[in-house]
């Protein structure tokens, strides 16, 4: 039990210097999970010291939840899927959600098959997928929890821009998704206005296939239009991807006020990963998130985790390969 706290401990304090340093981290997330994990644990066993009956039950729990948790999100994941697939455009990124789901109930099908027939190759390539699959499970784990705590924790610290992600217009309209960006940046410019400071709203994005107009023009009439005077929006308007938008809107900053600091707006599903390219285009900023509708928030996080997983290709496709391996060698 002590060992278990004392490692637990010891996790929890790499996740705090970690944190403190810099908040935009993705092994943040692995710190703080590795340190809840060990908090579990050691909590078992301090539970066993009072009674082992208690202990026991808890254990069993445990191991039930786990495969029945993989169960329901199967079925959940699908279920999303089919509704995504009546509501959105019926594109790859759209049908993620759908993707996983049905692969976590292809997999279970596969391990049944596997172990009716005996087939030893079979039983290889098995273990080869558990364990790759387990580890971005993991890494999957890491990620949702790292992203609710990052969500959760507010910036006091003055600004001088709040810059505004595009996401894409209908025409020269603003989408819903978009919109909300937008309200949300108003929200934070009204509450500053309200402490009397006087930041600027950067509205950022270049115009893509079938715009009318730049993306951060639509923005700012949609921010004037409520009430947000012209002079206080700088209009970004080359940007055609995230990174684009938060280089090319640092720049602007910088030639405003060398020393600037900012608040980035996006959607809630997008605000991490949002936050970790702000730290590789060296933007002095935070990420605050949006609501998004429920329906297309499984989908987008799954996105937005492979996406993190992309940008890491060599370590990753290492790690995979060694478990791999090593499930491999455990066969012969």
């Amino acid at each position: 039990m002590a060992i278990c706290f004392g490692i637990a401990g010891f996790w929890f304090l790499v996740f705090g210097v970690s944190f403190l340093r810099d908040r935009r981290l993705f092994k943040n997330g692995i710190f703080l999970v590795l340190a809840l994990m060990f908090t579990g644990l050691g909590l078992i066993f301090a539970v066993e010291t009072v009674s082992q009956t208690a202990a026991k039950v808890l254990v069993v729990a445990v191991l039930v939840a786990v495969p029945l948790t993989i169960a329901v999100l199967a079925v959940f994941l699908v279920i999303n899927g089919v509704t995504m697939l009546r509501r959105e455009r019926r594109r790859l990124s759209n049908l993620l959600s759908l993707l996983v789901g049905l692969g976590i109930i292809g997999f279970v099908i596969f391990s049944v098959l596997v172990q009716k027939i005996g087939w030893e190759p079979l039983a290889v390539v098995r273990s080869v997928l558990l364990g790759i699959l387990t580890y971005i499970s993991f890494l999957f784990l890491c990620f949702l929890v790292y992203a609710f705590v990052y969500s959760r924790v507010r910036s006091s610290r003055k600004v001088d821009f709040v810059v505004v992600l595009g996401s894409g217009l209908m025409g020269s309209r603003v989408t819903p998704l978009l919109a909300s960006r937008l309200d949300r940046a108003q929200q934070v410019y009204e509450r500053a206005l309200r402490k009397g400071r006087s930041p600027q709203l950067v509205t950022s994005g270049g115009q893509g296939p079938g715009e009318d107009l730049p993306e951060s023009h639509a923005m700012a009439a949609y921010l004037v239009e409520r009430g947000v005077p012209d002079n206080q929006i700088i209009r970004e308007d080359k940007s055609t991807t995230t990174w684009e938008n938060l280089t090319f809107s640092r720049d602007l900053m910088i030639d405003l006020r060398p020393q600037y600091r900012c608040l980035i707006v996006t959607n809630n599903f997008h605000a991490f990963r949002a936050a970790l390219t702000a730290r590789k285009a060296k933007v002095n900023g935070q990420v605050i998130g949006s609501p998004t509708a429920a329906y297309y928030w499984p989908t987008a996080t799954i996105r937005e985790f492979v996406a993190i997983l992309a940008g890491h290709p060599y370590i990753n496709g290492a790690i995979c390969l060694l478990i791999a391996l090593t499930a491999i060698l455990s066969h012969l």
